[in-house]
């Protein structure tokens, strides 16, 4: 698995808010869409997440997000590395995504950016 690098998982009160801070530190436009009634903003290496308590309560216990070359080939990895696949892998409005759950209790989502 090639581990291209990580993104920083901010739940956020106000997005509009957060993203126009995110965007003049980094530099960079967010990239927007939103999933399963959660708005996000992409800015840099920080996902921001806005919504229900309710989603946002799941999300947190997300500890980051991993860009991965390819998402099966984490899966193969994680799995065959004792780590167990909670969700996955799905289509996103980037790439796809899977959730797991290492050995350790540590749980991460690993994304890649190919097109379904």
């Amino acid at each position: 698995m090639e581990i291209l690098g990580t993104t920083l998982r901010v739940c956020v009160d106000d997005l509009d808010a957060a993203a126009e801070f995110y965007e003049r530190l980094t530099g960079t436009r967010a990239l927007r869409f939103e999933r399963g009634g959660v708005r996000v903003a992409a800015v840099g290496c920080f996902l921001l997440m806005s919504g229900p308590e309710s989603e946002l309560e799941v999300l947190r216990k997300v500890t980051a997000t991993i860009a991965v070359a390819d998402v099966d080939a984490a899966h193969a990895t994680l799995t065959e590395v004792g780590a167990k696949v909670l969700a996955g892998p799905v289509p996103t409005p980037v790439g796809r995504n899977l959730i797991a759950v290492h050995p350790d209790g540590s749980v991460f989502e690993y994304a890649d950016r190919r097109a379904v």
